[in-house]
């Protein structure tokens, strides 16, 4: 090995660690300035730009909301303002009377009915004919209403009562379609009524026995009126701490109170409703158990 190579070769490599020993700090100081000033301010620009266009966003989302309301109807001075659009959804979930069947509300499968009656006839004490009829779904919202014509001559319209008064009969529909649009409705639902069999009559209409429910032959509900056929008035002041036909009365008011009447006691009505129309059971077809043996024929031997 050549010494004086090496001992070259060395002192070139310290002059050289030397010079990046000397060079190093500059660069670091250089790199530091650049921090410090180049990237920091850039940093700063970008965030105060940034604020910038916050500031202009937010301004310009406070005029708009100034001019026009925000989305939510709520202006700058917190006073919630209805819009068009708001208003019309509102105006469509009010029930109308006479509007028929309603656009808006389910029917379910619970379904309350009361009728309206109007005196007709040369005895208007005991004859009477459908003036008007109300049906409401499990909720208390009102699925039909509609006046309906009588076909009969009106001799005591019961307006003190029934509220019906001869200016409804111009927009009344006719019995005929009043029965198609609530057989439309009643089909293979539960129909809660109270005293429901007068409405059949009336309707010229039935339903299955066992998909009624009548309040007014609920047991708990007849000793209120020492067991008779109880007022639906009288269990609705009872049960439920409602006035109801204070005045003339209101048949989507008594289809509300009989709903809620129901569903106050609905398990004891369901027990009740199975002694009398026990659950069937459908025998499923090819079932050996419930298949009958036929008899054998003996064969008689001729002779």
């Amino acid at each position: 090995m050549d010494l004086k190579n090496l001992s070259s070769n060395w002192k070139k490599l310290q002059e050289t660690l030397k010079k990046d020993s000397v060079s190093s700090p500059a660069k670091r100081k250089t790199l530091d300035r650049d921090v410090q000033y180049g990237m920091v301010k850039k940093q700063k620009t970008e965030a105060v730009d940034g604020k910038k266009k916050f500031e202009a966003t937010r301004i310009s989302k406070r005029r708009k909301r100034m001019a026009h309301g925000d989305e939510n109807g709520v202006q700058e001075t917190g006073v919630k303002s209805v819009s068009r659009t708001d208003s019309t959804a509102a105006d469509s979930k009010i029930a109308k009377v006479n509007e028929g069947r309603s656009p808006t509300a389910e029917i379910g499968k619970y379904v309350a009915m009361d009728c309206e009656m109007v005196g007709v006839g040369p005895n208007p004490d005991n004859d009477s004919a459908l003036a008007r009829v109300s049906i409401v779904n499990y909720n208390g919202d009102q699925v039909y209403d509609s006046y309906v014509r009588p076909k009969e001559m009106v001799t005591d319209w019961r307006t003190h009562v029934s509220g019906i008064a001869p200016k409804h009969m111009a927009e009344a529909r006719s019995l005929e379609q009043v029965q198609k649009e609530v057989a439309s409705i009643l089909d293979g639902r539960i129909l809660v009524g109270h005293a429901v069999s007068n409405d059949f009559y009336a309707l010229l209409l039935s339903h299955p026995k066992r998909d009624v429910r009548d309040t007014s032959k609920h047991p708990p509900y007849r000793k209120v009126a020492g067991g008779g056929s109880p007022r639906l008035k009288m269990l609705a002041s009872e049960f439920l701490g409602l006035d109801i036909q204070a005045g003339a009365h209101s048949s989507v008011e008594d289809a509300r109170a009989t709903m809620l009447l129901y569903r106050r006691d609905k398990d004891e009505f369901e027990r009740e409703h199975l002694k009398k129309w026990p659950v069937r059971v459908v025998a499923e077809k090819g079932d050996g158990e419930d298949k009958k043996k036929k008899k054998k024929k003996k064969k008689t031997r001729k002779r």
